[in-house]
Formats: C-alpha cells, structure tokens, sequence
C-alpha cells in the first residue's frame, strides 16, 4: 500500500501530517499492530462484560474495539496534546500508542434508575483495579455523590452525562486498560442521538440542531428525576404493602385463634357459637375482599 492510498483508505489529510511531523509509515506499522490484536482485545472485552451482567442493576452491556479508522484519526489529532505533555519529539509508535490511547476497548454498562449508579460504582471498584474514574455532567446537575466519593467531576457543553472507569485488566507486560461507561437508558438515548448527529456534520452541527438537542437534554434529564422518582414510590408503595400484609397475616390467626376458643367454650350453646364464628369469618373475608379490590 502506497502512501496516498493509504491516506485516502483512513481518510487522513496529507496536510495535518505534514504540519505534525507525521511519517505515515509510523501510522501504518501501528494499524499493522493494532490489527494483530483485535481478537485478544474482544476476548477480553467479553470477559469483562460478563462480569458486568452479573450485577442485578445492569440492564444491559455493550461493547466494542475501536475502529482502526477512528484510530488513526485519533492519533492525529492527539498529537499536539501528546507534546505539550511530553514535548515538540513526540510522536505516536508501536511502543507507546496502547497506553496513550486509553479507550481502544470500550465498554458500556446501561442501568434503569439513577440510584442505581452508586451500587454499579462498588461493584466496578471492587471487581477491577480502577485507574481513573470520572462523572461526565451537565452544567447544573446535582454532584453531591460524586463529590461524597471524591471522583472529579467534567462539564460537557454538549449535555452529555456518563461515568466513565479506566481500569486494568491483566497483569504486568499483559495488563490492558479497558474504559468502562455507565449511563441510565435515557442517557444512552441522548448520547447515541447527540452521537450521530455531530458525526453527520464533522461535529460542526447548525446552531439550530444544537439549540433542539439542548432541549432534548434537559428533557432527558428531568426524565431521569422523574423514573427515580417513581422508582422511590414504588419502593414505598411496597414497603407500605409488605408492612400491611404482615399485620393482616397477625390480626387474621388472632381471630382463628379466637374461633377455636369459642369452639372450645362449653358455656356457649352451638346457636351462639356457630354465630359468633360466622362473625370471625366474615371479618377475615371482608379484608381479603378489601385489600384486593374486589366489591
């Protein structure tokens, strides 16, 4: 493969290499790399996405490898964040790209309810050495957890919401980092939307569409505080059931207890007896009736 077919294939722009600095060869031998590993990255992403649907809260798991496109594109364009960090020498390679590039394996866990967020977190922390974790936000969202755990909280001006976990997997010259996010199914609605939408416009989308998905966003999140909030309800709800039920339970075997003492009693003649029983039978069946609904 020659250069400009190369370039053309990734959809790479032969003029950001060349301000860079960039030798495409040193691209092409990582894809080369990169290539060699996708089957262990997806074994290992099953793995850890198994682990995961373990948990009571996960609603489901998706996961994925990288695009080798999005790859390259990528190291472009992180390229001058790399040398303010590590200096005008810095260039991607085979070496070094698997640690600077932290989400070649991605993961993403989808829950229910919000609440559900803080019972995933121990989970994930407990299972895996966790490297980093960082709640994606709102401006104006409520921190208060995050803040409580001390994981630093990052203002997307998009509205995106999503925790997202760095952590290790494997050991020493085998150890990879696998980037887990965990988001509510209403967030997952909104980022595959506000996804495709900025992809279909090179991420410069119309004020318009910006000025509606902002709009959609606060309708998301309010939809979220309003599925928590019924979750919380619900929970009282059967509280209420559950405490109901057992004193149901406790005043019904009192009169049973009751009935057999009557039947138990020689001072009462089998008229009174029989009555007073009757009496018993009903109340039982008279909250029975109650208590489902039926008239």
């Amino acid at each position: 493969m020659d250069k400009n077919e190369f370039l053309e294939i990734y959809d790479l722009e032969p003029q950001d290499l060349k301000d860079l600095g960039i030798n495409w060869v040193d691209l092409y031998n990582i894809l080369q790399d990169y290539k060699k590993s996708i089957d262990i990255y997806d074994a290992r992403l099953t793995y850890v996405a198994n682990v995961l649907r373990q948990h009571p809260k996960i609603h489901s798991v998706k996961t994925r490898v990288k695009d080798p496109k999005r790859l390259l594109q990528k190291l472009v364009r992180k390229t001058p964040n790399r040398r303010e960090k590590y200096g005008d020498n810095f260039n991607f390679n085979i070496q070094n790209y698997k640690d600077e590039i932290t989400d070649i394996m991605g993961i993403r866990a989808i829950h229910i309810f919000k609440d559900d967020w803080e019972e995933i977190h121990q989970f994930i922390t407990n299972k895996w050495d966790v490297i980093e974790t960082v709640a994606n936000i709102r401006e104006g969202d409520n921190v208060t957890t995050f803040e409580e755990k001390s994981i630093p909280v990052r203002s997307r001006v998009s509205g995106y919401r999503s925790v997202h976990y760095l952590i290790k997997y494997g050991s020493g010259y085998e150890s990879s980092t696998i980037e887990i996010q965990v988001r509510t199914i209403f967030e997952e609605g909104y980022g595959e939307i506000d996804h495709q939408l900025r992809y279909s416009h090179d991420d410069d989308i119309p004020e318009l569409l910006a000025q509606n998905l902002m709009l959609l966003n606060r309708i998301v999140g309010s939809s979220d505080e309003m599925a928590s909030l019924i979750n919380k309800l619900n929970k009282s709800f059967s509280e209420i059931e559950s405490k109901y039920n057992k004193k149901l339970k406790n005043k019904n075997n009192m009169l049973r207890n009751l009935r057999q003492k009557i039947y138990e009693n020689d001072s009462l003649n089998p008229y009174e007896r029989e009555s007073i029983v009757k009496d018993i039978d009903d109340i039982i069946l008279g909250d029975r009736v109650k208590y489902s609904g039926r008239k």
